[in-house]
C-alpha cells in the first residue's frame, strides 16, 4: 500500500483512533533493497525496462518511499531521470513566485525539488513539469532508443491553488473561488497532456507511441477543501477520495495504442496493479525476474485487443485500508475493507464490526444495503475477502483495549 507512504522514515501522519491501532505495517513504503523496514521489497518494473534498453523518465510526484529510504528516489527504481519526484505526496504550493516552496526559512519537507530555472517567475509547476518532461523526451528522441515517461503531475491536489492561465473563466460562470481553483488544475492538467501529445505528433512518434491515462484515486471529497458537504462531490457515486465507496476508487482508465484500433469503451474493472504486466507486455518483455512472487496485477492486452476468453469478471478486487487516514471518519473512510466480484461488492467496516452489500449494476451510488437480505451471497464475499487478506498476510488493526486483532470479515454475525 502506498496510499499513506510517510514524508519521513517511520514517522507516521495517522490520526489517532479512540478504540483502534493500525497494524504496524509498511508505512515507508517501496524499497529496491531488502531488509529495509516498515517497507515492501520488490522489483519495480520501471527497473525492468531500463534493463531492456528503454530510456525511463520520471516527472512530478513520486510518493514511492520516506524520505532517508532508498526508494524516496526514483532514481533508485529503475527511473534514468528524475525531475521533481521526492518523498512528498504533494506540493508545497504551485507558483514559481514562491519557488514552489522553496522560499529562504518557509520550505517544508513538501516544497518541490529541481525547476530552479522557473523560481521566481510566473510559471505555474504543472507548466514547469511539462515543458520539463518535453526536453527529457529530447533525449532518447536523438537516441533513437524507445522511452517510457512516467509523468505524475502534482495538480489536482491539495492545496487548491489557481492556475492564473485558466481560473477566471470559471468565476465568470458563477463557481466560487475554490471550486473555481479546483476547475482551473483540472483544465491546466488537460493541457498540460495535450502538449504531450502534440509533441509526439510533431516528432512523428504519436502513432508507434502508448499513451496510458488514469488517477490514483476519486475526487476529493472533503470540506473546506471542497464547497459543499463532505462526501458528495463525486454523485452519483458515494464519498471521494480515501473511501472504499465507489467515489474514492472508480476511475476513468484511457489507453491510446500504438497501432490503430476503432475507439471502444469497457465497463469491465480493472486496477492499477494491472498494469506492471501490461506495460511489459507491450513492450514485448517476456522474460525478467522479481524478488516478489510475481506481478499483483493482469495483463490487460487480451482485453485491450477484443478477447474475452478469460473471465474477467470472476476476479476479485480488494482494497484494504487498516488505518485512520483522516478525521472525521466519513463513509468508507478509516479502517474498512471492500471486495467486489462481478456486479457485487462487500464492503467491511473494522471499526463497527459491520457487513454491507451492493449490486452496482443495479445501485451505482451504493444506496440500498443488500447485506440482511442476501445472506448467502455477502457470506459468500466475506469468506473470499477473508481468504484473499489471510493468504496475503495482510494485516488489519487490533483492539487498544485488548491488543488483540479484530476479527476477519468472516468472523462477523450477519444480522437481519
Amino acid at each position: 500500500v502506498t496510499n499513506w507512504t510517510l514524508p519521513k522514515a517511520d514517522s507516521p501522519t495517522d490520526s489517532k483512533d479512540e478504540l483502534l491501532n493500525p497494524p504496524d505495517w509498511n508505512i515507508n513504503g517501496l524499497s529496491p533493497v531488502p531488509n529495509i523496514p516498515h517497507t515492501i521489497y520488490a522489483t519495480p518494473f520501471p527497473s525492468i525496462l531500463k534493463a531492456n534498453g528503454y530510456y525511463t523518465i520520471h516527472v512530478g510526484k513520486a510518493h514511492w518511499g520516506s524520505a532517508g529510504t532508498p526508494g524516496a528516489s526514483p532514481l533508485n527504481l529503475g527511473f534514468m531521470v528524475n525531475i521533481a519526484g521526492h518523498s512528498a505526496g504533494h506540493p508545497q504550493n504551485y507558483y514559481g513566485e514562491q519557488n514552489y516552496g522553496n522560499l529562504p526559512g518557509k520550505a517544508g519537507y513538501q516544497a518541490v525539488p529541481d525547476l530552479m530555472e522557473y523560481h521566481g517567475t510566473s510559471t505555474f509547476l504543472t507548466e514547469a513539469l511539462t515543458r520539463e518532461a518535453l526536453k527529457a523526451l529530447e533525449e532518447p528522441i536523438r537516441r533513437k532508443e524507445p522511452f517510457f515517461l512516467n509523468f505524475s503531475n502534482y495538480a489536482v491536489h491539495v492545496p487548491i491553488q489557481p492556475d492564473p492561465r485558466f481560473v477566471q473563466k470559471y468565476l465568470d460562470r458563477g463557481l466560487d473561488s475554490t471550486e473555481a481553483a479546483y476547475a482551473s488544475l483540472v483544465e491546466g492538467y488537460d493541457k498540460s497532456m495535450g502538449d504531450i501529445v502534440q509533441f509526439l505528433k510533431d516528432k512523428n512518434l504519436y502513432d508507434n507511441t502508448v499513451i496510458i491515462f488514469l488517477s490514483d484515486n476519486g475526487g476529493l471529497s472533503l470540506s473546506p477543501m471542497r464547497t459543499g458537504p463532505s462526501h458528495t462531490q463525486n454523485l452519483p457515486l458515494k464519498a471521494g477520495k480515501g473511501s472504499v465507496y465507489e467515489g474514492g476508487i472508480r476511475v476513468p482508465l484511457l489507453i491510446k495504442q500504438a497501432k490503430q484500433h476503432p475507439a471502444s469503451t469497457d465497463a469491465t474493472p480493472v486496477m492499477v496493479e494491472d498494469l506492471f504486466p501490461t506495460i511489459l507486455s507491450l513492450a514485448k518483455i517476456d522474460r525478467y525476474q522479481l524478488v516478489q512472487e510475481k506481478p499483483d496485477g493482469k495483463n490487460l492486452l487480451p482485453l485491450m485487443e477484443g478477447n474475452r476468453s478469460d473471465n474477467w469478471n470472476s476476479r476479485p478486487l480488494v482494497w484494504n485500508i487498516p488505518n485512520k487516514w483522516t478525521v472525521p471518519d466519513g463513509p468508507g473512510i478509516n479502517f474498512f475493507s471492500a471486495i467486489r466480484q462481478g456486479d457485487y461488492k462487500l464492503l467491511y467496516d473494522m471499526k463497527n464490526g459491520k457487513l454491507e452489500l451492493y449490486n452496482l449494476q443495479q445501485d451505482i451510488g451504493e444506496l440500498n444495503n443488500l447485506a440482511p437480505k442476501m445472506k448467502g451471497k455477502t457470506s459468500e464475499l466475506s469468506k473470499l475477502l477473508s481468504d484473499q487478506l489471510r493468504t496475503w498476510k495482510a494485516q488489519l488493526p487490533t483492539y487498544k483495549a485488548t491488543g488483540q486483532q479484530i476479527p476477519y470479515p468472516d468472523q462477523i454475525k450477519l444480522m437481519d
